[in-house]
């Protein structure tokens, strides 16, 4: 690692008060690891089944791990799998459980839907009908005449069937351009249901079952595709039905967005079943009266990973940061409570938590966490629910030890919040400005820049930099996760980043 951690000036002081306070931080446990495994870094070793663990011997191992009685001297696994056979195994239960993991995001969405129509979802309501009935037309939903809950219905039974559907491909693969379809069509490759190509996946990767690297990286694209077709696009879509469509915003980001004086609640994880409701709680007259009482200005409600972006582009919420700041946000000692449902949530928070006041709040049947209070969320008592847990965060403002408070100033101005229709309105209803632009030169390309951060490199300063790098080359880039927060705070998701091209 690194011995610089961090390209964000608002990380830097907070790291220095990690170790002041004695606070182990995601960097000193990552050096406590020491060297790395070679054989998992290069994906050359097997666990999948009980003749293991087997890890093969290969020229670009140490020598040490090559020579002498203890080395591995296998070019084989156990079963006969060579490396290619077990590097594609490894890759493609990887891409099986990313897909798993946003897909039953989107399923959740789904049935949220399902509940709203059926008037059992509390709080939830359809906030953009006309994006209702565009979907339903695409499922060959007839709508005139038609309640937009009977609708809703309808649309919600028809998504849920893509997960463990009997036709032959996804609905949403439609949308791609008819070459790439041709393309996935002659390759094998277009994914015919959610589930279904996750299991196939986990069943080919099984000893005995495929063990030729081509056709498991080829399954693996499919269900890639699965998920970026299926269940990411799923849960996008119908977000929008339920929470309303992305239009461009103005807010604040980095660990200065919280604030001194209100009670401050980070919101963590991916799905905006729950933070839309607390984003709801948060305004309720009462518990606004409720945090004067307890002698705070307001109360403060930002976002951290996905879940920032979710209440970013809908609400204007600040962003308090990514995936290596979540422990840092609780080292400002000024979180009265870190609320987490899942994915991107580090087990070590219940004992960053433990240092400071900061109650750490578990949402999710899915996801529970060491040292956690657990407040389980369902959409049916959703808003209710949501409330409880703000006033268990106001009435732990009290406990905030002010001498132990480090915010770091000035947070950043950001704009976000470019949906698809968004772009296309402010093009003026269609496209065809841009694909000009492409065409004339204008615009060398467009770039899709996603991804999370590692202590493996300095915090933010790959995405910053090759963000960077595209602008410089005439590159319109396209952001969202991680890499999207990182690129806010280097100031570059603002207007005057276009000064940077070429």
């Amino acid at each position: 690692m690194a011995s610089e951690k961090t390209i964000d000036k608002t990380a830097k002081p907070l790291i220095d008060k990690a170790k002041r306070d004695e606070v182990e931080l995601v960097w000193d446990r990552f050096e406590k690891q020491g060297d790395k495994c070679n054989f998992g870094e290069l994906g050359i070793c097997c666990k999948n089944c009980t003749m293991g663990p087997c890890r093969l011997t290969h020229p670009s191992l140490p020598i040490y791990l090559r020579v002498g009685p203890h080395a591995a001297k296998a070019v084989k696994g156990v079963c006969g799998a060579g490396y290619d056979t077990l590097v594609a195994r490894n890759l493609s239960r990887a891409i099986a459980a990313g897909a798993a993991a946003h897909s039953d995001h989107g399923r959740d969405i789904a049935h949220t839907l399902l509940l709203t129509a059926e008037n059992k979802a509390s709080g939830y309501e359809i906030k953009d009908e006309g994006k209702l009935k565009a979907l339903a037309a695409e499922f060959g939903i007839e709508t005139t005449g038609k309640d937009k809950h009977v609708i809703a219905k309808e649309l919600a039974l028809a998504v849920l069937d893509e997960f463990g559907m009997v036709k032959g491909a996804l609905q949403f693969v439609e949308r791609a351009p008819e070459v790439r379809q041709k393309l996935w069509k002659d390759l094998g490759i277009i994914p015919r249901g959610v589930d279904r190509e996750i299991v196939e996946m986990m069943h080919r990767t099984h000893i005995g079952v495929d063990n030729d690297y081509a056709n498991l990286i080829l399954h693996g694209l499919r269900t890639s595709l699965s998920d970026g077709w299926g269940g990411s696009m799923i849960a996008t879509e119908l977000s929008d039905v339920l929470f309303g469509t992305p239009k461009p915003v103005t807010s604040k980001v980095n660990l200065g967005v919280l604030n001194e004086t209100e009670v401050n609640i980070v919101l963590h994880g991916h799905e905006p079943i729950l933070s839309e409701m607390l984003a709801e709680a948060v305004n309720d007259p009462e518990l606004v009266e409720l945090a004067k009482m307890e002698e705070a200005t307001g109360i403060n409600l930002c976002g951290m990973c996905c879940t920032a972006n979710e209440l970013l582009m809908r609400h204007g919420i600040p962003v308090a940061g990514n995936f290596l700041d979540q422990e840092l946000a609780i080292v400002t000692g000024a979180v009265e409570a870190m609320v987490v449902d899942v994915q991107c949530i580090m087990p070590s928070l219940g004992d960053v938590a433990k240092c400071y006041h900061t109650l750490l709040i578990s949402t999710s049947p899915k996801a529970k966490f060491p040292s956690a209070e657990h407040i389980e969320f369902d959409e049916e008592n959703g808003f209710d629910i949501a409330k409880g847990i703000v006033k268990r965060a106001i009435l732990n403002f009290k406990n905030r030890n002010t001498g132990r408070v480090l915010i770091p100033s000035d947070p950043l101005d950001m704009m976000a919040g470019f949906s698809a229709e968004a772009i296309i309105a402010a093009l003026g209803g269609s496209l065809t400005p841009l694909i000009d632009a492409i065409k004339e030169g204008k615009i060398r390309g467009i770039a899709a820049l996603v991804g999370c951060n590692n202590p493996k490199v300095v915090h933010d300063k790959n995405h910053v930099e090759m963000t960077k790098a595209l602008i410089k080359k005439d590159i319109l880039v396209v952001e969202t996760g991680c890499s999207a927060i990182a690129c806010a705070k280097a100031g570059l998701l603002l207007p005057d980043a276009a000064d940077m091209a070429g």
